[in-house]
């Protein structure tokens, strides 16, 4: 008998996508190494159309009590579960792509007169606001919930390590060290987080979900 494979999850998965893992015989650790707090904020000088990167951002919106102002306008948003969450809470989504990247090609091409807010988090990534001042599109920012890096030391030895955002990867290098362990990624903005610290083994799933993260690691290690 072989040893089982041992993944490490750097968030806590939902009972349904640990069972895909569990259903393939391997072993499961999970820890969260980020944590997400909504921020206060006010609704101010709002452009017409509303950009969101991140369920967290939606979701921090949810909460404001001037939530309905918003609903007018035309949304565009990054992943398939913000668009899922946005329409679910009554919100008009125009368009949505897997990464910021393609978004801004999207705003740019096509929505480029039109004037843009855009909800986004404390540690955001420079992509789509500097491909939107480069396009010269008229945006501001809010910043709408904050990233807290949790980083903690894992001293069981793992075959294979699960990163969902750039935020996680350097919270888990704080403390660990990465070496021949297979590094599963939801992207490729979390997987060049991993390439600026030289580390080689990385797999970055085909579409950007966590669901698909799961299926990719287990096609890497069956």
């Amino acid at each position: 008998m072989s040893n089982p494979v041992r993944i490490l999850s750097t968030k806590k998965l939902l009972s349904n996508q640990k069972q895909y893992l569990l259903n393939a015989d391997f072993n499961v650790i999970e820890a969260d190494f980020i944590h997400t707090d909504n921020k206060d904020f006010e609704l101010k000088n709002i452009n017409d159309n509303l950009i969101f990167t991140s369920q967290n951002s939606v979701l921090s919106i949810l909460e404001n009590p001037n939530l309905e102002l918003l609903k007018s306008k035309h949304v565009f948003c990054v992943g398939l579960k913000t668009k899922a969450l946005l329409e679910e809470n009554g919100f008009n989504v125009m368009a949505y792509t897997g990464y910021a990247q393609d978004l801004a090609e999207i705003i740019a091409l096509v929505y480029g007169s039109e004037s843009y807010t855009f909800f986004s988090g404390n540690l955001r990534k420079d992509t789509l606001p500097d491909a939107l001042k480069q396009a010269h599109i008229k945006f501001n920012e809010i910043t709408v919930y904050e990233t807290i890096l949790t980083p903690q030391k894992i001293s069981s030895k793992v075959d294979g390590i699960l990163f969902f955002s750039p935020s996680a990867v350097e919270s888990y290098l704080r403390e660990n060290k990465i070496k021949d362990e297979t590094c599963i990624c939801i992207g490729n903005t979390t997987a060049e987080a991993l390439e600026i610290n030289k580390i080689k083994n990385i797999v970055v799933a085909n579409q950007p979900t966590v669901e698909n993260t799961i299926i990719q690691c287990i096609n890497e290690f069956k």
